[in-house]
């Protein structure tokens, strides 16, 4: 996506309410308000996350070492469209509720893995393909997450550890 997308994207609302400058929420937050630390936190880790690629709220979540799945959510929910929200995603790889074709259109234009929709499915949506989109939070972007695969630790390195998947091109 061009940067011009992607700022028309936050500014139409992407994935949540929000919108990040400087450290500050806009949107969901009183104005002025700092943006809380996890949530700022969650919001670096889904900037960090490589175009064709996704993590599940979970994998924040485990990636961080703090909170679950749920609180991932919500801080996207409220403040995700400051970040490529389209690739913190449900685990089942469904895409999410009332964004499924603006995340679509974001997902063929990076190259996510899909699988096709089932004729039973609603609307016949595809589903993102987790074995081969899922993100490890270290392979694949050593000049993006370098230093925040250093920050994080032997954690990071060792839950992506044995998966033998490789950055999605």
């Amino acid at each position: 996506m061009s940067e011009d997308g992607a700022a028309e994207d936050r500014a139409s609302g992407g994935g949540g309410s929000g919108d990040r400058e400087g450290g500050r929420a806009t949107g969901a937050a009183p104005a002025g308000a700092a943006l809380p630390e996890y949530a700022e936190r969650v919001l670096d880790v889904a900037d960090l996350i490589p175009p064709g690629r996704v993590m599940t709220y979970g994998d924040v979540a485990e990636w961080l070492g703090d909170g679950g799945p749920r609180q991932v959510g919500r801080v996207m929910a409220l403040y995700g469209s400051a970040v490529p929200w389209w690739r913190v995603v449900r685990a089942d790889g469904a895409l999410l509720p009332g964004h499924e074709l603006r995340a679509l259109d974001h997902y063929r234009e990076e190259g996510t893995p899909l699988r096709e929709a089932s004729r039973a499915a609603a609307g016949h949506v595809p589903r993102l393909d987790m074995r081969r989109a899922r993100w490890d939070g270290v392979t694949g972007t050593d000049d993006v997450t370098g230093a925040a695969a250093e920050a994080h630790g032997a954690a990071g390195g060792a839950r992506g550890a044995g998966r033998g998947e490789e950055a999605h091109t």
